[in-house]
């Protein structure tokens, strides 16, 4: 709880305009940050620019942030997020390819895919989320992975560990009320 009180307690600081509490946050968040967001965007430099733009935000809408609706880390992971995904969504565009560049990609699909059995949440603090987080099966909390810090799209996250849709949405339903009662 301490750790959630600094990141709140930061971000009253930066909406007084203290210049040292951004800092402080960007000490505690930054590398995390953009390890979410080159994630997301798939590149280190535009991963970088939107960090850029994400402690911009965070300084100029400190003063909006209220610990009622939510933790302060919990507000700065989804700046950086939105950030991203918004940049994503600009970007996406469907490009054509030969056989053999199709080849080399499903091959590369193949290979991530074989990562994907990995837990995807050993980059998490040791927090009162992290201890619910460990409860769930890997597969479903890397499902909610996928939904929430990837902003991939159910059909996606379905596509992409080759389950049924439906089995992926009931996952990330039961996921979340687990993790609902785990915090309660």
């Amino acid at each position: 709880m301490a750790a959630e009180t600094d990141h709140n307690t930061l971000l009253m600081a930066c909406a007084d305009g203290d210049h040292q509490a951004l800092r402080a946050i960007y000490t505690l968040e930054g590398a995390r940050l953009l390890g979410v967001v080159q994630r997301i965007v798939g590149d280190r430099a535009t991963a970088e620019d939107l960090i850029h733009d994400a402690f911009v935000k965070i300084w100029q809408m400190a003063h909006t942030f209220d610990r009622e609706r939510g933790s302060g880390k919990t507000w700065i992971f989804s700046i950086a997020r939105h950030l991203a995904l918004n940049h994503v969504r600009r970007r996406h565009r469907e490009v054509t390819v030969d056989d053999e560049t199709a080849e080399r990609l499903e091959a590369t699909n193949a290979l991530a895919a074989a990562a994907e059995a990995s837990d995807h949440f050993d980059w998490l603090g040791k927090g009162e989320l992290d201890r619910c987080l460990a409860e769930l099966d890997a597969e479903r909390r890397n499902c909610l992975f996928h939904a929430y810090v990837d902003g991939y799209t159910h059909q996606e996250i379905a596509t992409r560990l080759e389950r049924p849709l439906g089995t992926v949405k009931a996952w990330i339903k039961r996921s979340l009320t687990a993790l609902h009662e785990c915090l309660t």
